[in-house]
């Protein structure tokens, strides 16, 4: 089934290298932010199955997005999948708490990214 996915990174390489796995591997839609406002924006419009955020961006970070992200109920059922460069352990306490569904550590295999994102939604 096809998806449409929202990805949330300041990373332009990040995003396109994503964007081009989740596409070919999976025929998936997508859509970027650079931004965690502009993806907060693009969330209440778009409405995308799942949301990519990176963990750790400029003005919002990932904590904050997803904040804004949860208190808006335009787009708080949306499930959000961190994305950072940091392992889970050491980032455990950080996330602890946080209405994610799951994580997924850079660098990333681009064409196993859609088989990732679904054993998570699971």
């Amino acid at each position: 089934m096809s998806k449409l996915i929202l990805i949330i990174d300041d990373e332009e390489d990040v995003k396109a290298i994503a964007q081009m796995g989740l596409e070919m591997a999976a025929s998936w839609e997508v859509i970027t932010a650079s931004s965690g406002q502009e993806g907060l924006e693009i969330a209440e419009t778009k409405q995308p199955d799942v949301i990519l955020l990176d963990l750790m961006m400029p003005d919002w970070d990932g904590k904050e997005t997803l904040k804004q992200l949860k208190n808006n109920p335009n787009t708080a059922t949306i499930p959000v999948i961190f994305m950072t460069a940091k392992t889970e352990s050491a980032i455990a306490s950080e996330i602890e708490n946080l209405e994610i569904i799951g994580m997924i550590t850079k660098p990333f295999r681009p064409l196993q990214l859609p088989e990732k994102i679904d054993q998570i939604l699971q």
